[in-house]
């Protein structure tokens, strides 16, 4: 091909709109069936974009189904009479960088999903002693919550020196439900909420799905910058800001009883209310007192049983101050349709039995032994992880980029989330890290083979990888 410039005119990331202007061009027959794509390189020179960028456009026309690539010879555009059946590519702006579907022959390193020791059983157990205790509430829809439920979640959410009473709890589908739930609850369309540049970004693709818009504050080595925090709180002043205080995800990151103290601060000068999601916190044994513990009255605290327990069950609480609960619970029940009673008891159930404790003690052992495959395995490269968190947040060497450090993972049967999945919004910030998981493959030696292919694109570097230009 010469003398050919896509049409990169548009909304959304620069990979996808390449990869659109392709596609289009290829139904227009501007490109035509058999036609050899440019080279990355050159391509990416062309239009003024990184080789990863173009790479990653090249990687989605695959997915597409719309072209193949042949080691050695280049990228071609495949003809009509070529079927291949390839995943659902994701819409970034919504989904994120994950697929809707994800292929079947994979290594899933990227969920954090509690891992398979059994609980099975135990809850196969529960849930059918609940259907024969109570089947009358089971035929019907959740009109009220009984204590008990309450005071599962009271007992859930208790950690170090924090002890939320009954009068706190909302009980919900999840962690994720929970905090969607306080932001529906206490902000309006157009209002800002305040998220760190890597986060867990699917809470502010899911309040911009409601109207919020997002405002994005610098971290460092050491978690969230209150000084940024405080600029952003005067600029923009956002209703409501998410944080992950302990083992943040993705960076592992625990604020100290300093900054914690700093955020209170600011946040109470500029009337800001706190959503504390202590998910992965839960797993830990960090002492530092909760954010909640800094400033009670305007700090929402949200936990659940995805990470240690069962993802399966969507067990979830929140504990915030009484004022803002009913208009929470309210919109929880908006949001989601409202709680199925067989899941909120047997939730409960687990929790004031104490099988849900024994479970999750079982499940941090499980993710220690494995954490030990990874320190051992990626010896002498720059990560951070925590013995009894599932994931593993690692800094790229030079030349790799994120976006195809992870198709090339991709390409060798592991799936993994490059930094883009965790960018709470359009960030200028460039952190050449990959998050991977260690929680969902059965095996303890699924986790070594995919770690191993880890390791050994770390050491051949781009050269070991080909992604067919």
């Amino acid at each position: 091909m010469t003398n050919w410039i896509p049409d990169l005119t548009g909304s959304g990331p620069l990979y996808q709109r390449l990869a659109d202007s392709i596609e289009a061009d290829i139904d227009r027959g501007v490109i035509g069936a058999g036609a050899k794509l440019p080279p990355q390189r050159d391509l990416a020179y062309d239009i003024g974009a990184t080789v990863g960028t173009v790479g990653r456009a090249y990687q989605l026309l695959r997915e597409r189904g719309l072209v193949s690539g042949e080691v050695g010879r280049g990228t071609y555009v495949l003809g009509e009479n070529i079927a291949i059946t390839k995943p659902e590519a994701p819409d970034a702006s919504v989904e994120g960088t994950r697929y809707v579907d994800a292929p079947e022959d994979k290594l899933r390193f990227d969920s954090t999903a509690a891992p398979d020791i059994g609980q099975g059983a135990i809850v196969a157990d529960v849930l059918s002693r609940a259907a024969q205790d109570q089947p009358h509430e089971i035929s019907s829809y959740t009109r009220d919550f009984p204590d008990r439920w309450y005071e599962a979640g009271a007992r859930w959410l208790s950690r170090n020196s924090f002890r939320p009473t009954t009068d706190t709890i909302v009980p919900t589908l999840g962690t994720h439900a929970a905090v969607m739930a306080a932001i529906a609850a206490l902000t309006t369309p157009g209002d800002y909420v305040a998220f760190e540049h890597l986060t867990y970004s699917q809470i502010s693709r899911s309040a911009g799905l409601i109207g919020r818009r997002t405002a994005l504050v610098a971290s460092d080595d050491e978690g969230l910058d209150p000084a940024d925090f405080e600029r952003v709180c005067a600029q923009k002043h956002p209703k409501m800001v998410f944080l992950m205080p302990t083992a943040q995800n993705p960076t592992l990151v625990t604020l100290s009883p300093a900054r914690r103290e700093a955020i209170a601060r600011v946040a109470r000068e500029y009337n800001v209310i706190l959503i504390e999601d202590d998910l992965y916190g839960h797993l830990t044994d960090d002492p530092t007192p909760l954010l909640a513990e800094f400033a009670p009255e305007r700090t929402i605290i949200a936990g659940g049983l995805s990470k240690s327990v069962a993802a399966g069950l969507r067990g979830g609480w929140l504990s915030c101050p009484p004022a803002y609960r009913h208009r929470i619970r309210v919109a929880h029940k908006m949001m989601t349709g409202g709680m199925p009673f067989l899941l909120a008891e047997v939730n409960a159930r687990l929790v004031l039995s104490g099988q849900a404790s024994e479970i999750r003690k079982r499940s941090i052992a499980e993710i220690s032994a494995r954490m030990s495959i990874v320190r051992e395995s990626l010896a002498g490269f720059s990560f951070k992880s925590h013995d009894k968190v599932p994931f593993v947040w690692l800094t790229l060497p030079d030349p790799w980029l994120s976006g195809t450090f992870k198709n090339a993972c991709l390409e060798h049967g592991v799936l993994i989330d490059d930094e883009d999945e965790f960018k709470a919004g359009r960030s200028e910030r460039v952190f050449h890290g990959v998050r991977f998981g260690v929680s969902q493959p059965r095996r303890r030696e699924d986790i070594a083979g995919g770690v191993a292919v880890i390791r050994r694109l770390l050491d051949e570097g781009r050269a070991g990888y080909d992604s067919f230009s």
